[in-house]
């Protein structure tokens, strides 16, 4: 999977046994992960972190919260240099995480909270949901499919999240967990280079002929010192990126063509060519050019026109 795709901040919030004990999960790492909406549309992560930050009449609190602008963990959840700690995020009188995971939710696994509805982009903050997921997943070998239980699973008397959230955006949890198991297959797009291909050396000879040689002589008669050792090379880059030996009898073997010196002769010189024979409605004098500047392109590793 992507697992720079995103930043996960890390803000936590105070220790206090109603919100954050400070009590490592007794499975050390997390075993599951309990999905959870907020229930509470509008209200973002940074909004959350402040209530719970504030909170002192209840028992109550979940490792991570989530909208379209950022992951933020308000309590350990063990991603970062940090341990897993708890936090009260599903009743321990309520024993279903106990049947299908062997224990309860608050000491074994992870409260992750969607915030969703009001100005939140809740397609944006689902997939950072679902991107978290999948890392944290990725990281501890969960499976999504068995091990992210909504809490509408675990307490299906009292709480319908995470369905409401993801109801708002087309989603159900099934969607969900296949979204999550899709995101950790998902891999880096790489591009690959151009690869670097010789020039014709009947068209490096013409570029020196046409171009560089009469440049070379205009700096010697200004007595142009800079010119002079600039043309000099400029005309050495383009044999050696065709092959043409630099000494006579000598061995020339293919050596990439500055893209500095590719950019400088199609500017120019072949473009200003190329605007010429368009103006006279030359077509075959446009294909020869464009031609001479793909063959430089190559030569330098660039991509084609």
């Amino acid at each position: 999977m992507i697992r720079d795709k995103y930043t996960i901040e890390r803000r936590y919030i105070n220790k206090r046994q109603n919100v954050r004990p400070g009590t490592r999960l007794t499975s050390r790492t997390p075993g599951f992960l309990v999905a959870h909406d907020t229930g509470n549309p509008g209200a973002t992560a940074d909004n959350h972190y402040t209530y719970f930050q504030n909170l002192k009449d209840r028992s109550a609190s979940a490792q991570t919260f989530i909208d379209d602008k950022k992951i933020l963990e308000i309590i350990p959840a063990g991603t970062g240099s940090d341990p897993a700690e708890k936090a009260w995020h599903v009743l321990y009188s309520v024993t279903t995480d106990n049947k299908l995971y062997g224990d309860d939710a608050n000491d074994i696994a992870l409260g992750v909270e969607l915030c969703y509805g009001g100005k939140i982009n809740t397609i944006e903050a689902y997939k950072r949901f679902v991107w978290y997921m999948a890392y944290c997943c990725d990281k501890w070998g969960l499976n999504p499919l068995t091990h992210i239980p909504s809490h509408k699973q675990l307490d299906p008397a009292r709480k319908s999240d995470i369905d409401q959230a993801l109801a708002t955006v087309g989603k159900t949890l099934k969607d969900l967990l296949y979204d999550v198991v899709a995101e950790i297959k998902e891999q880096p797009v790489t591009i690959a280079p151009p690869v670097a291909v010789q020039m014709p050396a009947s068209v490096a000879q013409r570029l020196i002929d046409d171009y560089v040689s009469p440049a070379w002589f205009v700096a010697h008669k200004e007595k142009d010192q800079v010119g002079l050792s600039h043309f000099h090379n400029l005309a050495d880059n383009l044999r050696m990126a065709s092959g043409i030996p630099l000494q006579p009898g000598s061995t020339a073997p293919f050596k990439l063509l500055h893209k500095s010196n590719a950019q400088e002769i199609i500017f120019r010189w072949l473009s200003p060519e190329w605007y010429t024979a368009k103006s006279n409605g030359d077509k075959s004098g446009m294909v020869l050019f464009n031609n001479f500047a793909n063959h430089l392109r190559r030569a330098a590793g660039m991509p084609v026109e």
